[in-house]
């Protein structure tokens, strides 16, 4: 009884939402930028900028990160008279929590020369609404010559603490005040490992996205353009660059490693099936890019491995349970009950009778029964699973998932039992679907999931 009563009101409180519950953006850290000509029209060119943004290897648990940047200026007067000017660089942001972080070690470099800079203000460059501290320094730029212009500087990663993921920005539209357009631009992301679709999430993370269009090569990305004005007009926006942090990529690495040097180990399997889980899922439903589905596949696979080994464990079979449940969840308005969704009934249930009593094993089984309380139902200190109990006929397996690197071949996933028909089409088996009872309720399960003890499976 204690259970439904919890279940009732958690599903009456969301169903009354307030305005605390409201999605919003992480604060956002000072995002790089071009240079910018001072306030007078000038008749010099951005010729070409090569831009380096270094992501170092931050392993602290729930780092954003930062990166090193090097952005590299030619610039060329085009008119027959030398110019002098101001030129600045932004150096904070709000960071739309009314805080204004800044850069940090800037330092400016003209044709070879170290100079100083004065901090100025100048309207923030992404609102415009508040100004901010901008570096500004003299150069001068003789007519017809080129004059070279580096900028280094440290970014801290944007993101939410407890997300295994970070962002970094670049703003090229402060370029746009030069003559003309600018002539060529090559921005790279370099990573402190190989780059590639897992680590380098190329669609919405929630508050950023990886600007399309690069080439993955090695540990960076790269991006070339070529006579743009940059700018939400222009053809060429802001750059973004959104990543799985690093320390939890390295969780990944390592475990890829301890699954090589122990191909027999469950435990190791089981953490690499984790490892992967991590990063799969967002606060708001999962990655769906083409990275993600990899990673979904690697750590379904890895827990069939761990399983293999560890067939009586109930801990992994409810971890397993937890990942193909949510994955099912976010599904649930385009497909419908799908052969996962009875699987992870199956796999809580074999938790349950394994271990009964498991703190870890009931938290998972609650947590599913809260996302499908028509098919999951708590009865006293178990659950009766009513879809798995109903007429039995075939679904179509789980497809053969690919294998985690860097295990060579894994055998194809076991197959499904008998498994229950969906209940029937006039009585939706997603109760709630189209309301904003049941999203708010996944979200907060999965934010007090993320504060579980880190054995948690």
């Amino acid at each position: 009884m204690k259970r439904i009563f919890a279940a009732l009101l958690l599903l009456v409180m969301f169903a009354f939402p307030s305005a605390a519950l409201a999605d919003v953006a992480p604060p956002a850290n000072p995002p790089g930028s071009n240079l910018q000509p001072g306030t007078e029209t000038t008749q010099v060119r951005m010729m070409a900028e090569s831009v380096l943004i270094d992501v170092k290897n931050d392993t602290s648990a729930n780092s954003l990160g930062s990166a090193a940047v090097t952005a590299d200026f030619t610039m060329r007067n085009l008119g027959s008279n030398d110019e002098s000017m101001a030129a600045r660089f932004p150096i904070s942001a709000d960071n739309g929590f009314g805080q204004y972080p800044e850069i940090t070690n800037l330092a400016i470099t003209v044709n070879g020369k170290k100079i100083s800079y004065r901090r100025a203000s100048y309207p923030d460059v992404r609102s415009q609404g508040q100004n901010v501290p901008w570096a500004e320094f003299e150069v001068a730029f003789p007519s017809g010559q080129d004059v070279g212009i580096e900028v280094v500087y440290n970014l801290a990663g944007s993101g939410y603490p407890d997300l295994p993921y970070s962002s970094y920005y670049y703003i090229l539209e402060t370029g746009a005040g030069w003559q003309g357009t600018i002539g060529s631009a090559d921005i790279t992301l370099r990573l402190p490992y190989p780059a590639d679709p897992e680590n380098i999430a190329l669609d919405q993370i929630g508050w950023a996205q990886t600007t399309p269009g690069g080439t993955i090569g090695g540990k960076e990305m790269h991006w070339h353009f070529e006579n743009f004005e940059p700018g939400p007009n222009g053809v060429v926006d802001n750059m973004e660059f959104a990543l799985v942090a690093p320390y939890a990529w390295q969780t990944i690495l390592k475990d890829r490693g301890m699954v090589a040097s122990m191909p027999d180990d469950g435990e190791a399997w089981g953490q690499l099936a984790k490892a992967y889980k991590a990063i799969f899922f967002l606060n708001k439903a999962y990655r769906t890019d083409a990275g993600g589905a990899e990673i979904y596949q690697s750590s379904l696979a890895a827990y069939e491995k761990c399983l293999t080994f560890l067939p009586n464990d109930a801990e992994w079979h409810a971890g397993f349970a937890e990942l193909l449940a949510s994955r099912s969840y976010w599904d649930r308005s385009a497909s419908g009950p799908t052969a996962e969704t009875y699987r992870a009934f199956q796999e809580i249930q074999t938790a349950l009778q394994l271990s009964p009593d498991d703190a870890k094993v009931q938290d998972i089984a609650q947590e599913i029964s809260n996302m499908f309380p028509e098919a999951v139902s708590p009865t006293g200190s178990s659950y009766d699973f009513v879809w798995l109990t109903q007429t039995p006929t075939p679904l179509p397996a789980v497809p053969t998932t690919a294998t985690p690197e860097p295990q060579e071949t894994l055998a194809p996933p076991t197959g499904l039992p008998s498994t229950p028909n969906p209940p029937s089409p006039s009585k939706s088996p997603w109760p709630f679907c189209g309301t904003a009872v049941l999203a708010p309720l996944a979200i907060a399960l999965r934010a007090r999931r993320g504060r579980r003890p880190d054995g948690q499976k």
